[in-house]
């Protein structure tokens, strides 16, 4: 792909649902397509808890963006996190171990979608590891089964306590499904492995500041979801604030203004989202609003005010209350994608973008989920069986699927879980590295050099 195409040059940023389903959307045009990620995979975020519990590898849920887009010809992957975006010249520019490209782009479609948010409280990261990445997921593998063999071990009552006591919080979907396969890991698939320590004793709570578990799924499902969740001995401790924590506890306000604190050594964060910080950046230069959680108010067409170049897709958006959910990123995605194909071919674009809800669903415990779709609410036996089916439709790549429903296979027949490889350095290499800093980076270019650095810049 020469930088001197007289094609026209669609950008995407990211590798998640939106991204990728606007890239393959345009397998058949005419046009030179950059996607640029910060990571090399793409990333099925919802079975993240499953990694981070045992049951799948990070493989099964990653597959490499490279391997997904090879057959497509007109699509250059890049990999580098975006640190600018420039309206006015319509370039993207990324990074890599400090190496930095440029790329121009005709149309931009910005799909870099959402991380944890900690609402104002960013330190609660060093000890709280949230859902978001696969090295969230195995920092927390590490850090699940590290507190049950440290606890074999140790002499002391109340550490042992702290280190079997494990608190998630938030009560949507993600919290409610890691708290439920921790308490059936310590129940169930880990029972008879240890001597000194009983892990059925373990403590599992949920935590959350709202007064009901999975609020968006209305009051049936939530309080048979909250009737599960306890029946497995999780304790739900609803309009519970956290307020503070460190690597011991984890401190607490209740709805009646009395403070307490929680001793534990692991904690999941499970609550609140905010958009890519890139929302912001091209919001600031276009004179469009964002919301608290930085995400875009979009026009109907998914484009910014002024800027009919520049699409917004799946988590970064605001319109109409639409949800954060996978399906909205692949709906938005190939949204935009036809947009872009509308206007090459110069034909009458679609109306205005919808979204198609779908349903919501969460499990619980093995053949126990709550799902509402459309009108129809179950819960159970059969809700599980439609979370299984829908969650293995929606993996991108055949062998994927068939590597995750093995896992699943010898996961829900018997009660073992193969992926249960932790080491140390899995849980501490994040804030090693943040400790660190820059110089945890090699530089790849030649100090020799350095006076050059901007020649041979890529621009795709």
């Amino acid at each position: 792909m020469s930088a001197n195409s007289n094609k026209h040059q669609v950008v995407i940023i990211g590798s998640g649902f939106g991204g990728l389903f606007a890239a393959k959307e345009l397998a058949d045009e005419d046009v030179e397509i950059t996607l640029i990620s910060k990571t090399s995979h793409h990333l099925f975020q919802p079975l993240l808890y499953q990694v981070a519990t045992g049951i799948l590898s990070e493989g099964d849920i990653a597959p490499t963006t490279r391997d997904i887009l090879g057959n497509q010809s007109n699509v250059r992957v890049i990999l580098g996190d975006v640190q600018e975006v420039d309206v006015e010249a319509k370039t993207v520019r990324s990074e890599s171990l400090n190496q930095h490209t440029i790329t121009h782009y005709d149309s931009l479609i910005v799909a870099a979608g959402a991380g944890q948010s900690y609402f104002g409280n960013n330190h609660f990261a060093r000890y709280a590891p949230g859902m978001k990445s696969i090295d969230d997921a195995l920092e927390l593998r590490g850090r699940i089964f590290g507190s049950f063999e440290l606890a074999e071990t140790s002499l002391d009552p109340e550490q042992r306590r702290r280190l079997l006591t494990f608190v998630v919080v938030g009560a949507g979907p993600t919290g409610v499904e890691m708290a439920g396969q921790i308490a059936e890991l310590a129940q169930r698939t880990l029972a008879d492995e240890f001597r000194q320590i009983d892990p059925s004793e373990a403590r599992v709570i949920l935590l959350d500041a709202a007064p009901k578990v999975l609020p968006s799924f209305g009051d049936r499902l939530s309080d048979r979801a909250r009737k599960s969740l306890q029946d497995q001995g999780v304790e739900v401790q609803l309009n519970a604030m956290v307020t503070d924590l460190d690597q011991y506890k984890i401190d607490v306000k209740d709805s009646d203004g009395s403070h307490r604190s929680i001793e534990t050594m692991t904690k999941v964060w499970a609550a609140g989202v905010a958009a890519s910080p890139l929302g912001r950046m091209v919001a600031e230069q276009t004179g469009t609003e964002v919301d608290r959680a930085g995400r875009v108010h979009v026009e109907d067409d998914l484009t910014v005010s002024g800027h009919p170049e520049i699409f917004f897709v799946g988590d970064m958006i605001n319109l109409k209350g639409y949800p954060g959910v996978a399906q909205l990123a692949i709906q938005s995605g190939r949204y935009a994608a036809r947009q872009i194909k509308a206007r090459l071919a110069g034909t009458t674009p679609q109306g205005a973008f919808k979204y198609r809800d779908k349903g919501s669903m969460a499990t619980i415990s093995k053949y126990s989920a709550v799902a509402s779709i459309g009108k129809i609410n179950f819960t159970g036996f059969f809700a599980w069986v439609a979370w299984l089916a829908v969650h293995l439709m929606a993996m991108v790549g055949f062998k994927n699927r068939v590597s995750t429903l093995l896992n699943w296979v010898i996961t829900f027949v018997g009660d073992n879980r193969n992926e249960r490889v932790s080491t140390f350095q899995q849980v501490f290499a994040r804030t090693a590295m943040e400790d660190l800093g820059p110089s945890a980076f090699p530089n790849l270019s030649d100090p020799a050099r350095d006076g050059d650095e901007d020649e041979g810049k890529a621009a795709s």
